[in-house]
This record gives structure tokens, C-alpha cells and sequence, in this order.
């Protein structure tokens, strides 16, 4: 089994902290639909966002997020101990991810993805900003997010998830190292080449720089 992936079984266990969520996962373990509906609901624009950023397709990320869920559905009886739910799901969209873009490579080759459109997450930001802002200055931070999620898209998926995961969803390493399975000394170091390597994607070309 891959470094990372996700076991489930006795081996690795969920600790739900909150206690309102832990009423939830409970009464999810019970087979309450209701209370399944609402765990979703409190996941999904997460568990979307990080999917379209780590695929940079929204239609693969909507159809990952089902995929995400349902197995959230088919295996959280089986979880009742060491991570956090949060973190359970965050790992299975890393890995549903991971295998997904595996799967483009082998039946499709080097596909590219480019995402036409902001994500849900970033249009948000783009509204809340400072209203004292011009239309102008919205563009160009519209097209910085752009510009950043092209060059995401153009760095190895092992530096593109823990950047991810620490600069977008606000994880901290030893939360990173808990998702993925990793080492904190192995997450700090991916982070700071994975930062290196995304700086070097939004240098501008040399015919620009002229």
C-alpha cells in the first residue's frame, strides 16, 4: 500500500473532538440519513475546493466529491479513535485525486487541465474584499488567482497537495504530516521546495521580462 493512502479498518481511527459533531458521527453510524445530509453539507465546499485545486477541473471535482462522500458513507463505522474527521476526509480527497490524475496519465497522457473559471473559494475572497477596491483592482486579483492556479497545475501533485493543504486550507504541518502520513520533517522540507518550484512557475517568461 502507497505511503498516504487511506486504511480502512482498526487500524486508523477518527477522533471527533466537538462534541456536536461526535453526536453527528454517531448518529450517521446509526444510519440516520438526515444526519449524514448534514455532515455533508458542513464538508462539501471544502472537499470540492480542495478536489478542483489539486485537479483543476470543476466537473472532475464535482464528480470526485461523490466518489469523496461515498466512501465517507460506506466506512465511517469502521472509524472511532486517532485523527480527526476532518483530516480523514482531507486525506481521501488527496488520494482520490492522486489516482484520479494517475488515471489521466495512463489512458489519456499528459492531459492538461486549466480552469477557465475562479473556484467557488476564490470568488468568495474577490467579494469580500476591501469595498474601497476598484473594478480594476478585483480584475487584476481575479487574474492573480487565475495565474496562481495555472501554475499549481504545473508542479509535481505531491509539492501542488501539501501547498495546497497548508496555504489554501490553512493546515499546519503537523496536521499536513496526519493527512497524508508523513513525517513532519518530510512535509517542512515538500513545503519549502514545493514553494520554490511554484515561485519559478509565476516567473514571467523571458520574452516577457524583455
Amino acid at each position: 500500500m502507497a505511503s498516504g493512502d487511506v486504511v480502512f479498518g482498526s487500524a486508523e481511527c477518527v477522533a471527533v473532538s466537538d462534541p456536536a459533531e461526535r453526536a453527528l458521527v454517531d448518529r450517521c453510524r446509526q444510519g440516520d440519513p438526515e444526519a449524514f445530509s448534514r455532515l455533508v453539507a458542513l464538508h462539501e465546499r471544502m472537499v470540492f475546493n480542495l478536489a478542483v485545486r489539486l485537479l483543476g477541473d470543476t466537473e472532475e471535482a464535482r464528480d470526485l466529491s461523490q466518489d469523496v462522500f461515498l466512501k465517507v458513507y460506506r466506512h465511517l463505522g469502521h472509524f472511532e479513535g486517532r485523527s480527526t474527521l476532518k483530516t480523514w476526509i482531507y486525506r481521501i480527497v488527496v488520494n482520490q485525486s492522486r489516482n484520479r490524475q494517475r488515471w489521466w496519465r495512463r489512458r489519456r497522457g499528459e492531459r492538461s487541465c486549466t480552469l477557465e473559471d475562479l473556484t467557488p473559494a476564490d470568488e468568495a475572497r474577490a467579494l469580500a474584499s476591501d469595498p474601497r477596491e476598484s473594478p480594476f483592482e478585483r480584475a487584476n486579483l481575479a487574474e492573480r488567482a487565475r495565474r496562481v492556479q495555472a501554475a499549481l497545475l504545473e508542479i509535481p501533485f505531491h509539492h501542488r497537495s501539501i501547498l495546497v493543504l497548508r496555504e489554501v486550507e490553512g493546515l499546519t504541518c503537523e496536521e499536513i504530516a496526519s493527512t497524508l502520513g508523513l513525517p513532519e520533517g518530510t512535509v517542512k522540507s515538500r513545503l519549502s521546495r514545493a514553494r520554490e518550484a511554484l515561485k519559478n512557475q509565476l516567473l514571467p517568461a523571458p520574452a516577457e521580462r524583455e
